[in-house]
């Protein structure tokens, strides 16, 4: 067996150990990649890689491998942000410490000259995690004002409330699916190709880039209110209809050739460059180990972590044999009124929805999701959990400012009816409206032996029912979030 031969192999059992220990990790990327369009480009991306490291075989065969020892730390750092993702139940922290820990295996096996020369597309390679959809809000409420704006431009009435406008034409909203984040991130693989391969000035790339998500998002908001533009010309359905041919099979092609033909004066980069560089790479080599040493801890560090991840999945913590929400000073119990209301709550052991109403006509709705531990597909803070059930008719509106330091936001209903809930976590004994601090509250909890149990409280009213002022009347009767999760709790 040759010396290349040999590490080949050695990698090759590296990364089959890594992806064998987490398959449920990399099966999970994999369905993501088949099944959400908004990742799809993600399939292509794997061949594009495999590409890149193609180009530069023969450039690169010329370099002496080695196995080498600092990558261990490289792989230990991935294995650490795996076991956040683990424990704080976050799957685009697992996903990336996969990743991260795949790209370690190729420094342990190859050595630091063949990992610089292969830089890109190990880089490139973090772009396979699904990251993003965090933007969504932002992307449609952006998105909104930018086609209002247009529209009054245009002379045209139309008044938003929150995602969603209202013009002669009908009643438009300005969903997930329309805020451009998969529109944005397949820009952003693909303008991070393209800015390697057309240009060498890391200015002229950053900026390439910065330009072409820049030129996305706008264009996104410009389609949105082409599509209102043409409901006012040929009516709602038919434009409906051209929307969904025009964005799906058109729009993203035009806005890639504009970003091309733009920024083509200024490519520096020849199209015969070679693809890497390798001059300075065939110095001596640095930091090299034996490979029973260096393999032996390198395929320790991933059975570490898993067994890690196995223990801290496990600890559970029962509920109250019912959890109790009281009807404070001033109000009662009521049957349900106005438009059904029901959040989410995948996997809870426990939930609860009670009515309540005053007597000045406020009308309050309480529901909790109670969970005696959190695992994948059980968890208080996670996508399309909470007061918006995705499933349903009900859709996120607007922000609003915070109850009690809960997470306050507007609901519409196709009518339309609004609705505000306030939503608090209750994760290791502590109270928050921060899905960010309940996530970190939940990586303690697991990590350090904590109350494992977690609840989701969501206080809501219709905004005929008095809305967020009668949210805060009752939670202010209540004692607050903070007494209500203790209640439900039974902890005092």
């Amino acid at each position: 067996m040759t010396l290349w031969q040999r590490h080949l192999a050695a990698l090759a059992l590296l990364a089959a150990a890594i992806l064998t220990l987490f398959w449920r990790d990399a099966a999970d990327m994999a369905g993501i990649w088949w099944n959400s369009s908004t990742f799809t480009h993600c399939l292509l991306m794997v061949p594009m890689i495999g590409w890149l490291v193609a180009q530069r075989t023969q450039l690169l065969r010329p370099l002496t491998p080695a196995f080498w020892w600092p990558a261990l730390v490289w792989m230990a750092g991935a294995g650490f942000v795996w076991i956040v993702g683990e424990a704080a139940g976050i799957a685009l922290f697992r996903q990336l410490g996969l990743v991260l820990m795949l790209q370690g295996a190729v420094g342990v096996a190859l050595g630091e000259k063949l990992v610089r020369g292969l830089l890109f597309p190990l880089a490139y390679m973090l772009l396979l995690v699904p990251f993003g959809e965090e933007l969504v809000p932002l992307l449609q409420t952006f998105t909104a004002h930018i086609s209002v704006a247009l529209l009054h431009l245009s002379g045209l009435e139309a008044a938003m409330q929150g995602v969603f406008i209202t013009t002669r034409a009908g009643f438009f909203e300005v969903a997930e699916e329309c805020s451009g984040v998969n529109f944005l991130i397949a820009m952003l693989a693909y303008a991070v190709f393209a800015a390697h391969l057309c240009f060498k000035s890391w200015t002229r790339r950053i900026v390439f880039v910065a330009a072409a998500l820049a030129t996305t998002i706008l264009a996104n908001a410009l389609r949105a209110y082409g599509t209102m533009l043409a409901a006012e010309i040929w009516g709602i359905e038919a434009a409906g209809g051209i929307d969904h041919i025009f964005y799906g099979w058109i729009f993203f092609g035009l806005v890639i050739l504009i970003v091309m033909l733009v920024a083509r004066r200024w490519f520096d980069r020849p199209a015969n460059d070679v693809a890497v560089e390798v001059h300075g790479l065939d110095g001596p080599v640095r930091f090299a180990g034996t490979g029973r040493t260096v393999l032996t801890v390198a395929l320790l560090l991933p059975l570490l972590f898993a067994g890690w991840g196995l223990l801290v999945a496990g600890r559970s913590a029962p509920l109250p044999p019912t959890m109790a929400v009281e009807a404070p000073p001033g109000w009662r119990d009521v049957r349900m009124a106005g438009t059904p209301w029901t959040p989410r709550f995948d996997g809870a052991d426990q939930w609860l929805l009670r009515h309540f109403a005053n007597a000045k006509g406020q009308v309050v709705t309480v529901a909790i999701g109670g969970y005696e531990r959190q695992a994948e597909g059980r968890e208080v803070v996670a996508f399309g959990q909470g007061a918006v059930d995705l499933d349903s008719k009900w859709a996120w509106s607007a922000a609003l400012p915070a109850v009690d330091g809960g997470k306050t936001e507007r609901l519409l209903h196709p009518g339309p009816v609004l609705r505000d809930a306030a939503t608090w976590y209750v994760v290791g004994g502590a109270v928050t409206g921060s899905a960010r601090t309940a996530k970190l509250a939940e990586l303690k909890a697991r990590l350090t032996g904590g109350d494992p149990r977690a609840l989701s409280l969501i206080v809501s009213s219709e905004a005929g029912q008095g809305g967020r002022d009668a949210i805060s009347a009752f939670v202010s009767a209540s004692g607050g979030a903070k007494a209500m999760a203790d209640r439900a709790l039974k902890s005092r």
